[in-house]
């Protein structure tokens, strides 16, 4: 199944300049660990070393945010769209 893996300006000069990234998988985490191993610039920053959802990213399917979801096993189906957003925090107003 091909997904398309949106990337946030950020992320993109590891993968090469490209703002969104076709990857086969069936589920979060395997598009995840696949996106890496293509673009191992981008270890760490979306997988942490102990291979949970790295806290500093946000990860959505089709708008959905995998962490209400089944995280790294929500399936995915061809078509999806992942995107990965930096996580906002902190700050004073």
């Amino acid at each position: 199944m091909s997904v398309a893996v949106r990337l946030p300006t950020v992320l993109r000069a590891h993968a090469g300049g490209q703002a969104v990234v076709e990857i086969n998988g069936s589920t979060i985490g395997e598009v995840l660990t696949t996106l890496v191993e293509q673009h191992p610039g981008l270890s760490g920053q979306v997988i942490g070393e102990d291979g949970t959802l790295n806290k500093f990213v946000n990860i959505y399917v089709n708008d959905d945010d995998v962490r209400y979801l089944q995280q790294l096993d929500t399936p995915v189906k061809d078509g999806d769209e992942i995107s990965i957003l930096p996580a906002v925090a902190g700050g004073s107003v």
